[in-house]
């Protein structure tokens, strides 16, 4: 006698969306300075920059143009970018471009906090996400219901609730155009890509649009006559491959047309974490011994807590000097137990030091822990503090 079985209920089809918060440092900044909305803001400026509330109540803001020094642009609002002032630039180009700019100093513990707010929105809707950074996170969709237009606009709500700020996503067939999609109708975008898509919207872009192409990859398409997406989608396969080599050649014909079967990974463990920061003037390892100290211990303490808010330890310390000509030197001690405390990170690091060469000026100092492990419930008791180069 046979048994009668039901079939099994179709695969949903794959919905895979791409959420990218709107010039998110700069946001977040304009929440405390509502005052400064519309107008071109710069952030990336030293402490000194920090704006000053007067007796009569008003703010008095730091102009670009009277920025000197060699930091850069860690993000614009978009008025600033029509002037040209993008992320990265340095600080006295930009000046140049937008001098009376206001500029401000990064505040990334309120970022963090606010990347917080939004990506628990988002997971109290939608469980399956990747995080991506502080701004941006993909979204497994698949599993949902409700229509693709209901439910972004439903994301984008919850996120602007969260934390008052706009976020542009797309909801596309897989990773790679939902990528691509979040940033066609920014800011505050709600972008619906299928297969019928691709020829209309994507394979007009730039190749540089594509997650993986980078600028020297750009560069020698650019060498074959390739400059948009659908040239290289049209590509010959031959061309590719004695250009590139057989591997890239064929991902560069798969994305192009599409292509992407990445899942959504919702954990990864991560492989290191560290902190580092480039001084505005050159410091002298004897004659600035206080400064370094300060800036030393502050890293530490500031990767202990890193550490901590992801419940790890770390079975290696290692610390990264770059000296006032541009040369680097990176120096590791593997410990015999892994720690998590900013005294004993702190010890190791210096014991780092020691081996590094303190003869030229500093122009940049890091720290780095690696070998992460989960924190266990009884941590290793922290070493007592050696004395360290900058004491």
């Amino acid at each position: 006698m046979s048994i009668a079985t039901s079939p099994s209920p179709p695969t949903p089809p794959r919905r895979i969306a791409h959420l990218d918060m709107d010039m998110f440092f700069a946001g977040v900044e304009l929440l405390h300075y509502p005052q400064l909305k519309g107008l071109p803001v710069v952030v990336g400026g030293r402490s000194i920059d920090t704006p000053r509330q007067l007796a009569d109540g008003r703010w008095q803001f730091a102009r670009l143009g009277d920025y000197a020094g060699r930091g850069v642009v860690t993000t614009s609002t978009y008025e600033a970018r029509a002037l040209g002032v993008f992320s990265a630039m340095g600080l006295m180009k930009a000046a140049a471009k937008a001098p009376d700019a206001i500029i401000l100093p990064a505040n990334f513990d309120a970022y963090r906090h606010y990347s917080r707010l939004f990506k628990q929105a988002v997971r109290d809707i939608a469980p399956h996400v990747e995080d991506r950074g502080i701004d941006e996170i993909y979204i497994d969709l698949s599993e949902h219901t409700e229509p693709s237009q209901a439910l972004a606009q439903r994301l984008k709500d919850a996120v602007y609730s969260a934390t008052g700020l706009t976020c542009s996503i797309c909801i596309a067939p897989n990773k790679l155009l939902a990528k691509i999609g979040s940033e066609l109708d920014k800011p505050d975008g709600l972008t619906l890509l299928d297969e019928s898509s691709l020829q209309s919207r994507i394979w007009p872009l730039s190749v540089s649009k594509i997650n993986g192409i980078g600028p020297k990859a750009v560069a020698k398409l650019a060498t074959i006559n390739i400059h948009t997406i659908a040239e290289l989608a049209q590509a010959d396969v031959g061309l590719l491959q004695s250009t590139f080599g057989r591997s890239y050649a064929a991902w560069l014909l798969n994305v192009a047309n599409g292509q992407d079967n990445r899942p959504v990974t919702t954990y990864s463990e991560p492989k290191s974490i560290s902190r580092e920061t480039t001084f505005e003037r050159d410091l002298h390892v004897r004659h600035d011994r206080a400064r370094l100290g300060e800036i030393f211990t502050s890293l530490c303490e500031r990767v202990a807590q890193d550490l901590k808010a992801k419940h790890y330890m770390a079975g290696t310390v290692g610390i990264k000097l770059r000296y006032q000509d541009f040369t680097s030197v990176t120096r590791d001690l593997t410990l015999p137990s892994p720690i998590s405390d900013a005294v004993a990170i702190r010890k190791a690091a210096g014991e780092c030091l020691k081996r590094a060469p303190l003869t030229k000026k500093i122009r940049l100092l890091g720290v780095k822990l690696s070998q992460l492990m989960p924190m266990e419930d009884s941590e290793n008791p922290a070493q007592k503090q050696a004395p360290l180069p900058f004491e």
